[in-house]
C-alpha cells in the first residue's frame, strides 16, 4: 500500500516500521468521531466555496455508507493503514474519487485527531455521568430503606460513635456527587473545537471555523492553533476524575469487603454476585469488589503515564501523543465495567441489621454522649471526658455495656448521674439528638437523601 505521504521518500517504509508506527488497532474506535467531523469539515468547505456543492454532495453520501458498513460489521478495519484517518479517507477515496482526495484540504492529521479525541471524550463523560447517576440513584434508595438501621461509625477501624447504614451511604453519593461535577468542569473546559488549527498554523484558505465548532456541538473555537493540536490537558484531567472517582470505588468496596466476612457480617452478597473457591467449599468471596480495588491502580497508571508522556513535549505535535489513546481509553472502559458491575451487585445485597445493632450496642459508641449527659447536668466537657473514660475502664474489665451498669454503679464515678442517664444512653436517642446538619439522625439524612434526588434530577434534566 502506498503511502500519502510517499512522495518525499525514495524506498518502502519497513514493515516493522508499519507495526511500531500504526495506530489503527486502538483508535479504530473512534470511527464514528473521525466521520462526524468530516461531515462538518467538507459542509464548511462547500459553503466557503472550496470545494464544489456536488463534491461534497459525494462525500458526504460516501461517508455516511462507509459508517453504516462498520456499524453492520461489512467493512474490518485492515492492517497497512498508520492510522483510521487514513483508513476512512482511502476507503472513501476508492469509492468516490477526485472528490475524497478533496476532503483534507484545509486540514491536517494533527488538528483531526485532536478533534476526534475532544468528541470521543466528551460523550464517553455523557456515558460514565449516566453509569455514575444511577449507581447514586440505587444508594439513595437503600438509604430510604435504611433510615433507621443502626451500625457503629468507625474511626482508625475501632467503634467510635453511632451512625445509621443510610448515613454511611450518603457518605458516598456526596463523594459520587462531587465526581460528577469534577465531570462536568472537565467537559466544560474542554468543549472547544480544534478544526482549523491545522498542523499548526492553521491554513491559506479561508475557511470559517466558528461553523464547524457549531457543527460539531462545541460551545467555541480554540483560540490559539498551537494550543488546538499540541496539548491533551483535559485527557489528564479526564484521568484525574477518574482516578478520584475509582478511589472512592475502591474505599466503598473495601467497606463491603471487610463488612462481608465473618467478623463482621453486616452484609451478605447476592450469590449472582459472589464467586467460590476452588478448594474450600465454604467460601463465598467478594471478587467483584476486589477487582474494583485493584483496577483502581489501572486508572492511575493512565494518569500517570499522561503525564509523564506530555511533560518534556516541544509544540506543537509530537508522535508520542500518540500514546495518549490506550491510557484514556483503558481508564474509560475500566471505570464503565466497574459502575455497570457495581450497581446491580449493591442493589441485591442483604443488610444484616441485627448484627450491625449488636455491634453497636457493645463498642461503647455512646461514651460521647454519656459525657454531653453530664456536660448537660452542668459539669464542664473536659471533666465530663475524664469521668466518661474512667466508666469504660470499668465496664471494659467487668464486660459489661455503659447501659447494662446500674444507677449505683454510675453514681460511683459522679452523684450527677441519674435515671434519666439510661434515655440519654440509649442508641436511638443518641441518632435522635444528632440533628445538626449532615448529622446521621433519621431526619437529617433524610434531608440528605433529598438533596442528592434532586442534583440526580437536575443532571438528567439537562441531558
Amino acid at each position: 500500500m502506498t503511502k500519502m505521504w510517499a512522495g518525499r521518500f525514495s524506498k518502502e517504509a519497513d514493515s516493522k516500521l508499519d507495526s511500531f508506527n500504526t495506530s489503527l488497532p486502538f483508535d479504530c474506535r473512534m470511527y464514528k468521531q473521525d466521520i462526524e467531523g468530516s461531515l462538518a469539515h467538507s459542509e464548511m468547505l462547500a459553503k466557503q466555496g472550496i470545494i464544489s456543492n456536488q463534491d461534497k454532495e459525494d462525500i458526504h453520501k460516501g461517508l455516511q455508507e462507509i459508517l453504516e458498513e462498520i456499524e453492520q460489521g461489512t467493512i474490518t478495519f485492515e492492517d497497512g493503514y498508520e492510522d483510521i484517518h487514513m483508513f476512512i479517507e482511502e476507503t472513501l477515496t476508492n469509492r468516490i474519487g477526485d472528490a475524497g482526495k478533496r476532503l483534507h484540504t484545509a486540514r491536517s492529521r494533527n488538528d483531526q485527531v485532536a478533534l476526534d479525541m475532544r468528541l470521543y471524550v466528551k460523550e464517553e463523560i455523557k456515558n460514565i455521568k449516566a453509569l455514575l447517576l444511577q449507581f447514586m440513584k440505587t444508594l439513595c434508595q437503600h438509604a430510604q430503606m435504611n433510615l433507621d438501621t443502626i451500625m457503629p461509625g468507625y474511626t482508625h477501624l475501632q467503634r467510635a460513635q453511632p451512625i445509621t447504614l443510610a448515613h454511611w451511604m450518603m457518605a458516598y453519593a456526596n463523594m459520587f456527587k462531587r465526581d460528577i461535577k469534577r465531570l462536568e468542569n472537565t467537559y466544560d473546559l474542554m468543549n472547544e473545537c480544534p478544526l482549523g488549527s491545522g498542523a499548526l498554523a492553521t491554513t491559506t484558505y479561508e475557511i470559517d471555523r466558528n461553523m464547524t465548532s457549531d457543527l460539531l456541538g462545541f460551545s467555541s473555537v480554540m483560540d490559539n492553533s498551537l494550543d488546538g493540536v499540541s496539548d491533551r490537558d483535559y485527557c489528564i484531567e479526564l484521568c484525574s476524575d477518574l482516578s478520584i472517582l475509582m478511589m472512592h470505588l475502591s474505599r466503598l468496596s473495601e467497606e463491603i469487603i471487610q463488612w462481608c466476612s465473618l467478623e463482621f457480617h453486616f452484609l451478605e452478597l447476592d450469590d449472582a454476585y459472589s464467586t467460590g473457591s476452588s478448594i474450600m467449599p465454604q467460601k463465598k468471596n467478594p471478587d467483584i469488589c476486589e477487582l474494583i480495588r485493584g483496577k483502581t491502580g489501572r486508572v492511575y497508571g493512565s494518569l500517570f503515564m499522561l503525564l509523564t508522556m506530555l511533560k518534556g513535549l516541544p509544540l506543537a505535535y509530537n508522535k508520542d501523543m500518540q500514546e495518549d489513546k490506550e491510557a484514556v481509553f483503558d481508564a474509560i472502559d475500566t471505570v464503565k465495567q466497574c459502575l455497570e458491575i457495581i450497581n446491580p451487585m449493591f442493589d441485591t445485597l442483604t443488610v444484616c441489621k441485627e448484627t450491625m445493632a449488636h455491634s453497636a450496642l457493645h463498642g461503647y459508641i455512646n461514651a460521647t454522649d454519656c459525657a454531653d449527659y453530664l456536660v448537660k447536668k452542668g459539669m464542664p466537657f473536659r471533666d465530663a471526658y475524664h469521668v466518661v473514660g474512667k466508666l469504660v475502664g470499668y465496664c471494659s474489665k467487668q464486660g459489661k455495656a455503659l447501659n447494662d451498669c446500674s444507677l449505683e454503679e454510675f453514681k460511683e464515678f459522679d452523684s450527677s448521674f441519674d435515671e434519666d442517664v439510661y434515655v440519654a444512653l440509649d442508641l436511638k436517642t443518641c441518632l435522635l439528638q444528632r440533628k445538626a446538619l449532615g448529622g446521621p439522625s433519621p431526619e437529617e439524612v433524610l434531608r440528605q437523601i433529598h438533596v442528592i434526588e434532586e442534583f440526580i434530577k437536575g443532571c438528567d434534566d439537562c441531558e
